[in-house]
């Protein structure tokens, strides 16, 4: 009987020693210590993916594959960590990196990003400068740019590319014209805008901002970018006035809009306007409650966890998209300091997706790094690790803190960085790519470039017509060892035909693609694109262009099977890749 009972206990023994062994992290969501012991660890395996801070190294840029936005997004997570634990560690590389990348006017336009910044990537670094004057995150020194300076030169840069001959409004995705997507309206790129014009607003204020903001938001409904069950669509090509709507929802889309809705709440009411403040009240309400039930995983809040439901379930998230839980765990949180009605449900949510995200981080050598899947895997890891994977872990866990935390503060309750309204003005959202001033087009310039031109086209003349006298020529020598007569594959048989775009405008996006490289040196390819680059070729093609970054459509699946027992209503399909994107010694979102 003594030794049933020693081999019992030591059965006993050894399956507890193992229960404890799978997991990296003993996390408790309720305890302060935890938090903060969890969040630095989850915190040092994020930064060993970085080495912008290194000799040689572009301080704010994050190595290949990822793009210049998240740099920035990165950036803004580092301030969280510092705002939340209080730990200065990351201080300085922070400081560095933001300040490093607001290019020559100060407004978060690099020239070395003019192949791939569009007006949601230069949103994230301003929304980031935002976060660090709301936390008073250590200023710049003299004659430094400041926070609140440069998210006010991102806004100016940004209400200036504010398009009303098409679509009746709102930004296109990308800023310059020579980039794919540049005929394309997103939700991200208004959200990003929204999110700063109501901060701002709020931080200085200033009623302009929260015009625009006001601005934005009717723009979005109107154009049913924003449905009236406060579902966010991607956006829509301009060609059809943004009628053709792309119906993939991301959660970085609601989480924006959620916290900018939050603080036109608080703005409404320190300005004394009742009927406003109910209205974003109500607005606010709208947004949490499709964020749950689109976005959370479960029966109801008590074990719903956090997915990004565009990808996740059918393994199709990009290097992206990845990252998005991160932005949404972080401004749900922030949402009740201003929303404070908030809290309870956003607390529920958030909790439970902090448990599940970390009992997940057992991958990599170190045993503790973070995936993709949270929601409804066992507490499995999925096989991933990124920056991306590993920065939403850390946000969801921070997050948890949210009620300890500061609230933000504003230029009348403590803020110290300083502003400046006129930021930005000297750079209209179009600079020249080297950095250097435009000046008025003149006379002597029209005629240089005339000049220029015909010197180009007697070359081009004189080039083509040596072509074809060589030509002639060869047509009267013998083809290949086999003499005179031999065949000779005619061209248009021997090169793959490409036809023009033009020949697919107006068709649907395949109901498949076939998984495939990304295109190099291109960000992304235009909506209607997509069918005649498949053609042109196979072995290389394969993306759609949905806003904020171009999406790998891989197969087109039912999204939402086996995401929630509720109705969803019409089946949505998987979006968004970064394609070809520049090597970092070029350019780097």
């Amino acid at each position: 009987m003594l030794g049933l009972w020693r081999k019992a206990t030591t059965v006993a023994i050894s399956l507890l020693l193992a229960t404890k062994s799978i997991y990296a992290y003993d996390f408790d969501p309720d305890s302060t210590d935890s938090i903060k012991n969890v969040a630095k660890q989850l915190a040092e395996d994020l930064m060993s993916m970085y080495n912008g801070n290194e000799p040689g190294q572009t301080p704010g840029l994050l190595p290949h594959p990822y793009y210049w936005w998240e740099g920035g997004a990165l950036m803004g997570a580092l301030i969280d960590y510092w705002y939340y634990t209080g730990d200065t560690t990351y201080n300085a590389i922070t400081e560095q990196g933001m300040l490093h990348q607001t290019g020559a006017y100060n407004d978060y336009m690099p020239a070395n990003q003019t192949l791939t910044e569009g007006n949601d990537d230069q949103g994230f670094w301003a929304m980031a400068a935002m976060s660090a004057a709301e936390y008073n995150f250590q200023n710049p020194g003299h004659g430094q740019p400041q926070w609140l300076a440069l998210a006010q030169a991102v806004f100016n840069t940004q209400a200036a590319r504010w398009e009303t001959k098409i679509c009746n409004g709102g930004l296109r995705w990308q800023i310059f014209t020579w980039n794919h997507g540049f005929d394309y309206k997103n939700s991200i790129s208004q959200a990003c805008f929204f999110n700063i014009a109501a901060r701002l607003a709020l931080y200085t204020g200033n009623a302009t901002y929260a015009e625009w903001a006001v601005k934005t938001w009717d723009w979005m409904v109107g154009v049913k970018f924003i449905d009236h069950t406060y579902r966010i669509y991607d956006g829509a090509p301009i060609g059809n006035n943004c009628t053709d709507i792309t119906p993939y929802e991301f959660s970085y889309n609601v989480g924006a809009f959620l916290l900018g809705a939050a603080a036109m709440v608080e703005y409404s009411n320190k300005d004394g306007k009742d009927h406003d403040a109910a209205l974003w009240h109500e607005r606010v309400d709208g947004l949490l409650n499709s964020t749950a039930n689109i976005f959370f995983f479960g029966d109801n809040d008590d074990d719903k966890v956090m997915i990004e439901v565009a990808c996740e379930s059918v393994n199709l998230c990009d290097t992206d998209q990845q990252s998005f839980k991160a932005y949404l765990s972080r401004w749900m949180a922030a949402t009740t300091k201003w929303a404070p009605w908030t809290f309870d449900r956003v607390k529920k949510l958030l909790r439970n997706s902090a448990k599940a995200a970390v009992k997940q981080c057992t991958g990599g050598d170190n045993g503790r790094m973070c995936g993709l899947k949270w929601a409804n895997n066992s507490g499995k890891w999925d096989g991933s690790t990124g920056v991306g994977q590993q920065m939403a872990a850390m946000e969801v866990v921070l997050a948890n803190m949210i009620q300890q935390a500061k609230p933000p503060v504003t230029d009348v309750s403590g803020g110290t960085s300083p502003g400046d309204p006129t930021a930005g003005s000297q750079d209209r959202g179009h600079p020249d790519p080297l950095g250097r001033p435009l000046r008025p087009i003149k006379t002597g310039d029209r005629a240089g470039a005339a000049m220029v031109t015909l010197i180009v086209v007697m070359v081009m003349l004189a080039a083509l017509m040596f072509m074809m006298m060589d030509e002639s020529e060869e047509e009267r020598k013998p083809r290949g060892r086999d003499g005179p007569g031999a065949s000779v594959l005619p061209v248009s048989q021997s090169v793959q035909a490409r036809g023009p775009a033009s020949e697919v405008q107006g068709s649907n996006p395949p109901e498949t693609i076939s998984p495939s490289p990304e295109i190099k040196g291109q960000k992304s390819m235009t909506v209607h694109g997509i069918a005649a680059a498949i053609e042109a070729n196979k072995s290389r093609a394969g993306c759609y262009a949905a806003a904020g970054h171009c999406i790998r459509n891989l197969t087109v699946p039912n999204l939402y099977r086996n995401h929630d027992k509720g109705n969803r209503g019409p089946e949505h399909r998987a979006p968004r890749e970064p394609s070809g994107q520049p090597t970092l010694a070029q350019a780097s979102v």
